[in-house]
């Protein structure tokens, strides 16, 4: 019997066992919207804007083991997708974005809502595709669920022409894929990993770094169980908090921009790094050549060829899935015994403790106004550590990946190499529907919120109890703080003299809102947020936070690792110098 395109496309995406996507409807995909109407097998998320579709169906990905699906229309639905497209690609995440077009007749013809999505895509994903031939269709998504979820994850778009869908032909799904000039890598050279297995043996000073490649990887055990059989100090970079468990006592904090005094400089004077999963981006190393200024041997692992010695010259390149590569050199670790000296390491500890001592995220409490650190810790006392957090960007992002300890992967989900604002709620909605048991709090800022708050009413639309904690200081944080450093205090356009009422915009939507401007309301409030009387209920809190508050350490552009501008408490303290005094051995 011969379907539809559209009903192809629908059940294509029930075999790959699709359970949400996440869309708005257009001229060019009414066809395909048809066809959902039809089926109950999975369900669509009306949002209210083209770009939370996508945010929405990524971090709907980021908190399961699934891919995102979005639908978007022709012309101007699509290129409202392409910022959320960025965003998942430059975090490595799982997508699959549908875009309608116009019929194959009209395109490059400039007709009604046309725009050349293949080529306006092209940069920020991992492969798309042009459907023409409804016979295509079929192969074309088996191929695209294969090619986002395998290798380094990332978003693939298929671009479907009106006609396509509209057309008929036979359908069957194929079981299996093979692109011939696709195979991405799983199990690294046993070779190399004895080489660093022998490596890691000789070192007086290791050093684990670990990044989002690890989440998505699902390494978390194997990272846990590295750290722990070696007694390794280890850092996770923003996108791989989790990795390692916040609380574990071999965990020195996120390291990079705004990562801990010991963190920073464990990652300067370290003789052996192992980074897994990690790609030694400008906001975690800063200079490259300041961050080898300090010699040491690494390892670096990632499922990406192209990502290593992309900054930095490696010496033991291992190409592989992390969670693969990680078992076999534990595996090699065991059978040979192999560990760093004890004596040594044991110094290299010492030395980071000390490091340790004068605690970089220290900050002064206050009884007259909310200082936005304390929101963050007494959002993971409220919640036992236990939630989904999303974030947007900016100062309440830095806050919340510095003083909220992340107990497992795929808990803490940020917009890290993009930088999006406006991610944060539609994040959540995605999380909460991912995850429908779990306590989903979206922390943001007075700025971010207003760029997707018509997300509120998909919320109410669809019941996803989010709480949102907006650290509310009346200015673009991150770039009022900027402008006290850098620009003489000239706070040009950072400040927001014409906010709404957050409580009422929030009651407009059908939600509870709650303002919060004394310190001794914060635990209340969040208590009652998320008590069981509001557990049903989106929660919006309006905290009005200290408007000077900076975020600390802060590494400015162009200074290595061990150039930390420091906290208040800090000051007289510096930079203390790497203490060679022990004996801590070199490598040859």
């Amino acid at each position: 019997m011969e379907i539809s395109g559209a009903e192809i496309v629908t059940r294509c995406l029930q075999e790959e066992g699709v359970e949400f996507v996440f869309g708005y409807p257009g001229g060019a995909v009414l066809e395909i919207y048809d066809a959902i109407f039809k089926q109950e097998v999975f369900k669509h998320v009306l949002v209210r804007h083209e770009q939370a579709a996508v945010h929405a169906a990524d971090a709907y990905s980021r908190s399961s083991n699934k891919v995102g699906v979005a639908l978007v229309t022709s012309g101007p639905g699509a290129t409202n997708a392409l910022t959320g497209i960025a965003t998942a690609y430059m975090d490595s995440i799982p997508l699959v974005v549908i875009s309608g077009q116009v019929g194959t007749n009209a395109i490059g013809l400039d007709a009604f809502q046309e725009v050349d999505m293949v080529g306006c895509s092209r940069p920020i994903v991992k492969h798309n595709f042009l459907v023409k031939d409804i016979r295509d269709l079929a192969t074309t998504f088996k191929k695209a669920f294969h090619i986002a979820a395998t290798g380094r994850p990332g978003p693939v778009v298929i671009d479907i022409p009106k006609d396509v869908t509209m057309n008929k032909t036979t359908f069957s799904y194929p079981s299996s894929v093979s692109i011939r000039s696709y195979n991405p890598p799983t199990k690294g050279h046993p070779g190399q990993i004895k080489k660093a297995a022998n490596l890691i043996a000789e070192a007086k000073r290791p050093f684990l770094y670990v990044g989002g490649g690890a989440i998505q990887g699902g390494a978390g055990k194997e990272v846990t169980d590295l750290a722990n059989l070696l007694n390794l100090p280890t850092t996770n970079t923003l996108m791989g908090l989790g990795a390692l468990d916040g609380t574990h006592p071999n965990f020195v904090g996120m390291l990079g921009m705004h990562g801990t005094y010991e963190a920073n400089l464990a990652m300067q004077y370290c003789d052996v790094l192992i980074a897994v999963g990690a790609r030694f981006d400008d906001r975690v190393i800063s200079v490259p050549s300041q961050f080898l200024a300090s010699p040491k041997k690494i390892i670096h692992i990632d499922v990406d060829p192209s990502s290593i010695a992309k900054r930095v010259k490696v010496d033991i390149p291992i190409v592989g899935d992390v969670k693969h590569v990680l078992t076999d050199l534990l595996a090699q670790l065991r059978e040979s015994g192999q560990k760093p000296n004890a004596e040594a390491l044991a110094n290299w500890w010492q030395q980071i403790n000390e490091w340790r001592k004068p605690n970089s995220l220290l900050y002064t409490p206050s009884t007259e106004v909310i200082k936005p650190q304390h929101v963050i810790e007494t959002l993971w006392k409220v919640t036992n550590g236990e939630a989904i957090v999303t974030s947007d960007v900016g100062q309440h992002q830095m806050w919340a990946a510095q003083y909220y300890k992340f107990r497992r992967p795929k808990q803490w989900i940020n917009s890290g190499g993009l930088g999006t604002m406006g991610f944060g709620l539609p994040a959540a909605m995605g999380a909460q529907l991912a995850n429908p048991d779990a306590q989903v709090a979206c922390v943001t800022g007075e700025g971010s919120i207003q760029m997707n708050i018509q997300e509120l009413s998909t919320c109410k639309q669809y019941h996803t109890p989010v709480k949102v904690l907006s650290l509310n200081n009346r200015y673009l944080g991150m770039v009022r703080q900027w402008q006290e450093f850098f620009y003489g205090t000239r706070y040009s356009e950072s400040y927001m003299d014409a906010l709404p009422d957050f409580v009422k915009v929030a009651e407009a939507y059908g939600h509870v809102g709650f303002k919060v401007e004394n310190p001794a309301d914060v635990e209340p409030v969040l208590k009652e947020a998320f008590g069981p009387s509001l557990k049903e209920r989106l929660v919006f809190i309006d905290f009005r936070t200290d408007q000077t508050e900076n975020v600390f350490p802060m590494i400015q552009n162009g200074r290595g690792l061990n150039q930390m501008d420091l906290p208040p408490h800090m000051r007289d303290y510096q930079q203390v110098p790497f203490e060679n005094n022990r004996d801590y051995g070199n490598l040859s």
